[in-house]
């Protein structure tokens, strides 16, 4: 037999869950503005108490532009590493160079477009006008994808399932080619054009 709460004290702590309940304050989410703004900026509404008196909006372009410089010359300053360390043909097969060139070739071709000629602000110049940046773009895209898929090919069929003992090679080639991947999106993504007007 299990022993209950009188009615009168169940009553009082119903009632008293339900009084904490609505003194919680609601959660109010903004929908994200529609400025034509959604390709950059995602990071515009994070916000940090300790830096408010520095205005980083200002600057936004040159920390993006250095933090992308610095991804790249690190990928590249992996892969001179390997290369300076294994220069024998049996251990770190030049070729695998080729994912680094292709990916720095997606790199600019990514970055050759602003972000307004893709959504077609008043760009109908040039060729093919606005649907020639996208392909453009799709391009850069796909040989920056295709050479990051091309990078772990070679680190996993080249080095880790041969069970080679050096392994070095294989993972500057895939952090040479990831580093210059992410130097890519946050040179395209992390700036803003509204500066240049």
């Amino acid at each position: 037999m299990r022993s209950r709460l009188p009615r009168e004290r169940r009553t009082h702590t119903h009632t008293h869950r339900a009084k904490e309940r609505d003194r919680e304050p609601a959660v109010v989410s903004e929908a994200p503005s529609d400025d034509g703004s959604r390709m950059s900026g995602f990071l515009d509404n994070i916000r940090c108490a300790e830096c408010e008196c520095i205005d980083w909006s200002e600057k936004r372009n040159a920390i993006a532009s250095s933090a992308a410089g610095v991804l790249f010359f690190t990928g590249w300053w992996i892969i001179i590493d390997a290369a300076v360390k294994y220069p024998e043909m049996d251990k770190f097969n030049h070729s695998y160079h080729t994912c680094g060139v292709i990916a720095t070739l997606a790199f600019l071709m990514i970055n050759a477009v602003s972000n307004g000629q893709v959504r077609g602000d008043g760009y109908s110049e040039g060729c093919m006008g606005q649907t020639g940046a996208r392909i453009w773009l799709f391009i850069g895209f796909m040989l920056a994808f295709g050479s990051l898929i091309a990078s772990m090919w070679i680190l996993f069929g080249g080095y880790v399932v041969p069970q080679k003992p050096d392994v070095y090679p294989g993972i500057a080639v895939f952090f040479q080619n990831a580093f210059i991947f992410f130097g890519g999106l946050v040179f395209k993504f992390g700036r803003t054009e509204d500066l240049w007007q």
